[in-house]
């Protein structure tokens, strides 16, 4: 199933716009909140074009995605019960309450225990909206959220960057004929960690 292949399409066309870091920073801004499409693959043709750019393009990405987080984060934990009727309509409720149900039971041991988990949540091809908005509906605390998100998306964007410095357009090649791949495998890869986390928990 073709998933991430047809969003990298689509960024492509935006990363060649005169305006595009400011399309990449509210790209990254609305992806916390409820955009669907990944920031890295528009980030990554724009280090292509301005390979001397990219650590500051993924700088502008990890910045607003921030902001965008803090403002999921809100939503989810101030007026998570007023939007409910319209992620139900737009298929997302139920993966919102299975990763509150996880957040649940890990926050209950230690909110740092969740800082792991959001941690990996942030290097996969997720939607990070699912969990800006379950953080905030369960109430982690702030520190370990920021820092969470700081240190999953920031691999994530700097990763880009510094392969497409370092690779160059057979780097970005590469991103675009495996991004299936390496989507669904990074998501097999979240489902382990978080079985482990759980049977961890389990077993203390």
């Amino acid at each position: 199933m073709n998933l991430f292949r047809p969003l990298y399409e689509r960024a492509l066309r935006w990363s060649r716009h005169p305006k595009a870091p400011s399309l990449l920073g509210g790209l990254s801004f609305a992806e916390a909140i409820v955009f669907p499409v990944m920031p890295e693959v528009m980030l990554a043709p724009m280090c292509l074009a301005q390979p001397r750019r990219g650590f500051w393009f993924a700088t502008i990405s990890l910045a607003f995605s921030l902001l965008g987080a803090v403002v999921g984060y809100l939503l989810g934990h101030y007026a998570y019960e007023l939007v409910k009727p319209l992620l139900e309509s737009l298929g997302w409720l139920g993966k919102i309450d299975a990763q509150v149900t996880h957040l649940r039971e890990i926050t209950a041991e230690s909110p740092w225990k969740a800082f792991w988990l959001l941690v990996l949540a942030g290097f996969t091809p997720i939607p990070l909206k699912i969990f800006t908005w379950a953080s905030g509906i369960v109430g982690i605390p702030m520190l370990p959220f920021l820092a969470s998100m700081l240190v999953g998306r920031g691999k994530r964007v700097y990763l880009v960057a510094a392969a497409i410095r370092l690779g160059g357009e057979r780097a970005e090649r590469a991103l675009h004929r495996w991004i299936e791949h390496i989507g669904w495998g990074v998501l097999v890869l979240l489902a382990a960690g978080i079985g482990w986390l759980l049977l961890r928990g389990h077993g203390a």
